[in-house]
């Protein structure tokens, strides 16, 4: 269990870091500086904060899923999650292609929900690992949809 945990994790933060590296420093840029945010929008530390949680969550959530159902469909499913949550970065922040994002995170937010309720039966009280993920997806759905109807 250890060592699917710790492949979770290696898989997950490097995610996060092709995110980042994508982005092209996007939440320093004058662009993004310049938006019409959401008044309910966290400083920026939180993401990093957050996103650090999430993905270590995450990482326990889908190795237990894996070691209950190592199947093909769990890691494609898996593979769609990590080029949705790396992809929109690169939409949204590199390209400033908002609607396209709103609609990438969307699509995440929805797989991420597919995964807690499709695989509740099986995880049972394990699924709150996935929760922290599920509702940031929906403040970051939230703040992604404000930027697109406010700019």
């Amino acid at each position: 269990m250890k060592k699917l945990i710790l492949i979770f994790l290696i898989i997950n933060f490097t995610a996060l870091g092709i995110g980042s590296w994508l982005m092209n420093n996007g939440p320093q840029t004058d662009w993004y500086l310049n938006l019409n945010k959401a008044p309910w929008t966290p400083p920026g530390w939180v993401f990093g904060v957050a996103w650090t949680l999430i993905m270590i969550c995450f990482s326990i959530y889908m190795s237990y899923l894996y070691k209950q159902i190592p199947t093909t469909t769990i890691l494609g499913l898996f593979t769609f999650q990590f080029l949705l949550n790396v992809g929109w970065n690169f939409i949204f922040f590199n390209k400033h292609l908002m609607l396209i994002g709103l609609i990438c995170i969307i699509l995440l937010t929805f797989l991420i929900g597919f995964f807690l309720i499709k695989y509740y039966p099986v995880l049972k009280q394990k699924s709150l690992l996935i929760l922290p993920y599920f509702v940031w997806l929906i403040i970051a759905t939230s703040l992604n949809a404000y930027i697109v109807i406010n700019n």
